[in-house]
């Protein structure tokens, strides 16, 4: 179809061509051009394209959730909200609430929720939750803003405003048909070499982590003569490659990891460390190590297969990593020579290998002293490495590169059996995902019926029924057994991940171990099958609530105990500060802003926020908060602000001592906030109406479960999970036992085995639980049923008439149609431009890090099957990416001054990461559409 500038004099403002130039978008950013195609001219009947029409809904349905995300922060929300809650003016109904999606959500996803489905309107929505949820908001539990980092509340409901927004734009469907979203088929990536980049983080080296590549290479045992008997300690050599430096070896005991670990909890206080593994004194003995490299060659077979292993296992540099040096490099030079360039002939006239231990017998065992508790030291390394602050410290610094020392001759031959062994680790890692997926692969053909039949209408209550009807898995219609297989294979593999190939897999086998020895698993099923669980429980609760002659119960007493022990520390810490700062002016100002209104909280931090000031400075000098300071004191808090930020830039003692008043004037206001919140906690616990929202929760969802397991005989499951934990151990030790070149194909059976030899118990106690479930399984399914329905077809009510909406907008005069075009455009520009940004993006990471890509094993489904868009889904990721809760929590012992050093490094990491990303543009006219939207919406969403 022939395009013209006549033809579409509105829309064409959008497109660019040689005759038809675009305007500029607003915005700093240079977008994307869009070409003009009939994909940029509206359908026959139509104002909007697809694309305008999909991406309009969405900024109104966004600002909507925002709106209505924001607004449970009020005390007055549930009034606005409408049925099951009760309101000052009456029932109010769903044509005038205020908050219409998430009114849609409760109504249908969350009252209808199989265990809530009973609480009854007045006595548990209205009387309790209701005023409980009141009750909280008026508390004024400190926000973001206040502890200057994000509240795990904060996050929630960013989470939740991500969630409801995604559901809302895939649910609510437009009423033209032709709604569309931005396609980036042509550059998704695709990994092909999956496997590969699976098990990259194993890599011996090359493998570089915050800028180093750290490898605990060989062991050195050495001995210790003392006034009785000799001691032998193990001594880890590791190699340490730093970018753009020379690499170098050091060697350390396992004393000094432990050191380790105590001064990066002094120097990093609060921060939560991966735990050190525990001290593992077993050794590893292999044998075939050789004919497992070679492909079964003798190693005396010719000089030249000799040096090529030699090359393999020393993993000799390339010319043009001249800065990389090989290990044989640390040996004398005419023992290098002799042993690649020809065999050195030595007293007995037998020809020396250039590798000592491969001159051995094929099937002479080798011994790898303390192999395990090597890799798991690897594994502990680079996880403290992984993480950017801990592999700044000045502990981890000293620690890598104190001291450094030149193998021995010893060393290096041990440092290569240990390389052959990594490697033959890998090789297999990669042969079973390999095979692992082959096999899945195989069961393609039946997953795509079993997919197809799951998505469509009832498909899961089929499923259950299915499993309700048949006893085993054997009588399963032929789809459903493949669907089983197929998780056989899937549940193998993640076993075997987590207890074989990971270099932490040692120290995690252990603990499992250790957890199911003290598991007393004969009694727990003798007290389950003996004991009426029901009964118990309801005593254990009349315990911990009853409430004798009105006092508090003992529920009430524990929780206020653990409360009030919080508050008299802080009182403490405060007290101590007080004396520090030494002016009661300030400290009562201070702790005046923790107990001030909302509002008053509000206007101090917009002004702070105005004005790129530090909120410590606003307060004091606030004039909503008595007594004012002095001019002295204004003088002294300006000196000692201006101190602060020299200390923050500059590691310098000195000004160090100079900023101390105002690191103090900080700590203060977190130490009061925290007072205050757990005041206030204090506070709700004590109210009667959260003593009986928990019992009547407690009832609610805990009755029912009791009588399915008491009913479905769960107690004889207790035993089944103890004998496949006991069949899984034997499994992974014989595993570990065997040689390290052993079939990659029998090491995949072996634990596919493994999960056939129990499936059927797993099955059993499925099927027992769903036949004497009363009909539970069969209300959780329908309602998770419920929401997919929504999610593929909408509400019933009908669908959303953007065009309409946009139409009458300008036929009123509401909005400028041009306007509207432009910016609605800007919006398609760039997402089209955020999406490239973010698939560049990913791409250089999965380069620099050697992780991520797809799934080793195909699963089957997407997430067009459930309803939800896979660009939607993208762009939620998009912006959870940066969202590091481990990475964002500064505890209050933290030390101000390095905590606001952090705070600024953390947000100029987060502005270089986020450098060149597009920028939303600027939206107004479209937002003026929102009225008319929220009538609209109201409709759609009023069943």
């Amino acid at each position: 179809m022939a395009s013209t500038s006549q033809d579409q004099p509105q829309n064409g403002a959008a497109v660019a061509s040689a005759q038809d130039p675009a305007p500029a978008v607003k915005s700093d950013l240079q977008l994307p051009v869009r070409t003009k195609s009939d994909a940029s001219i509206p359908p026959p009947g139509q104002s909007l394209t697809g694309k305008q029409e999909h991406y309009l809904k969405r900024e109104l349905i966004s600002e909507q959730v925002k709106y209505e995300i924001s607004e449970l922060n009020s005390p007055t929300a549930l009034k606005r909200f409408g049925a099951p809650f009760k309101s000052d003016v009456g029932e109010v109904s769903p044509l005038d609430s205020e908050l219409p999606i998430l009114r849609y959500i409760f109504v249908h996803h969350v009252r209808d929720f199989p265990f809530l489905d009973k609480a009854k309107e007045k006595e548990f929505w209205q009387d309790k939750l209701q005023l409980f949820l009141e009750s909280f908001a008026t508390k004024n539990i400190s926000s973001s803003e206040d502890r200057l980092e994000e509240t795990k509340r904060r996050k929630l409901a960013i989470k939740c405003q991500k969630l409801v927004e995604l559901m809302m734009v895939s649910g609510c469907k437009t009423s033209s048909g032709f709604e569309e979203r931005i396609r980036f088929s042509e550059i998704e990536v695709v990994d092909s070499n999956a496997i590969d980049t699976g098990v990259m983080h194993t890599m011996p080296e090359g493998n570089y982590i915050n800028g180093w590549d750290v490898n605990v290479t060989a062991v050195r045992i050495t001995s210790e003569r003392k006034t009785i008997r000799t001691h032998k300690h193990a001594e880890f050599l590791m190699r340490i490659h730093r970018k753009g430096e020379l690499e170098f070896f050091i060697g350390r005991r396992y004393g000094d990891f432990m050191r380790l670990h105590k001064r990066l909890r002094i120097e990093l206080p609060g921060k939560v460390l991966p735990t050190l593994p525990k001290k593992n004194k077993a050794d590893t003995t292999t044998s075939g190590l050789f004919s497992s490299l070679t492909g079964g060659g003798s190693p005396d077979s010719s000089a030249s297969s000799i040096s090529s292993v030699s090359t393999q296992m020393t993993g000799l540099a390339p010319p043009s990593e001249p800065s990389k040096l090989s290990i044989r490099g640390h040996k004398r030079a005419s023992s290098t020579t002799s042993g690649r360039n020809s065999p050195r002939v030595s007293t007995d006239s037998r020809p020396r290998s250039p590798l000592p231990f491969l001159s051995k017998k094929n099937n002479e065992p080798v011994t790898l002293w303390r192999e395990s508790q090597r890799v798991s030291l690897r594994a502990f390394l680079r996880s403290l490495l992984s993480n950017p602050q801990i592999a700044q410290t000045k502990a981890m610094e000293e620690f890598l590169t104190k001291d450094p020392i030149t193998p021995t001759d010893a060393d290096i031959d041990d440092i290569e059996r240990r390389k052959a062994v990594d490697q033959l680790r890998m090789e297999e890692q990669k042969k079973f995902y390999e095979i692992a997926r082959k096999r899945a692969a195989e069961l393609d053909i039946y997953m795509e019926e079993f997919r197809q039949e799951i998505v469509e209408r009832n498909g899961l209550t089929s499923l259950f029924k299915e499993i309700k009807d048949k006893e085993t898995i054997q009588d399963l219609s032929i789809q459903y057994r493949k669907f089983a297989e197929w998780l056989r294979i899937e549940v193998a593999a993640t076993i075997y991940h987590l207890f074989l190939a990971e270099d932490n897999s040692p120290e995690l086998f252990a603990q499992a171990k250790r957890i199911h020895s003290l598991i007393p698993y004969t009694v727990m099923k003798n007290v389950i099958r003996i004991a009426n669980p029901a009964a118990v429980m309801s005593g254990v609760l009349d315990i911990f609530l009853a409430q004798p002659f009105g006092t508090r119960s003992l529920l009430q007493r524990i929780f206020s105990l653990t409360l009030n022990d919080g508050i008299r520390s802080f009182q403490k810490s405060i007290d101590t500060l007080a004396a520090k700062i030494g002016d009661e002016v300030l400290t009562k100002k201070l702790k005046m802003y923790t107990e001030a209104e909302e509002h008053i909280k509000v206007a101090i931090r917009e002004e702070a926020q105005s004005e790129d000031m530090d909120i410590i400075v606003v307060i004091l000098r606030s004039e909503y908060l008595e007594p004012a300071l002095t001019s002295e004191q204004i003088g002294r808090l300006y000196n000692a602000y201006v101190a602060f930020n020299n200390a923050v830039e500059n590691v310098d003692e000195e000004l160090k001592q100079g900023a101390q008043l105002f690191s103090y004037l900080k700590q203060f206001l977190k130490l009061c906030t925290r007072q205050h919140d757990k005041a206030m906690m204090l506070q709700l616990v004590e109210e009667p109406v959260t003593l009986q929202l928990f019992r009547d929760l407690f009832t609610i969802f805990y009755e029912p479960l009791v009588r399915v397991y008491k009913s479905a005989n769960v107690y004889n499951s207790v035993t089944d999970f103890a004998v496949f934990i006991d069949d899984m151990i034997q499994v992974v030790e014989k595993c570990q036992e065997q040689d390290a070149s052993a079939d990659p194909n029998q090491t995949v059976q072996a634990f596919i085995d493994l999960c056939q030899r129990h499936e059927h118990n797993f099955y059993k106690f499925v099927h027992e639980v769903h036949t004497h479930d009363n009909g539970l399984f069969d209300q959780l399914m329908g309602w998770i049923e419920d929401i997919l329905e929504f999610l593929r077809k909408g509400p019933k009510n009908g669908t959303l008439n953007i065009n309409a909406l946009f139409e009458g907008g300008v036929s009123s005069g509401t909005i400028d149609k041009a306007k509207v075009i432009e910016e609605v455009n800007a919006l398609i520009a760039w997402q089209e431009a955020r999406k490239k940004w973010h698939h560049d993006k990913t791409r250089q990471k999965m380069a620099a890090e050697g992780n991520g890509g797809p799934d080793l094993v195909p699963t089957g489904f997407s997430s067009s099957d459930f309803g939800l868009d896979q660009q939607d889904l993208q762009d939620m990721a998009y912006e959870d990416e940066e969202d590091d809760e481990a990475e964002a929590e500064e505890e209050d012992e933290l030390d101000p001054i390095e905590a606001e050093r952090r705070r600024r490094a953390k947000r100029r990491d987060r502005l270089r990461r986020s450098a060149g990303e597009p920028v939303k543009p600027p939206v107004s006219e479209v937002h003026k559409l929102k009225e008319n939207f929220l009538v609209m919406l109201r409709e759609v969403l009023a069943e």
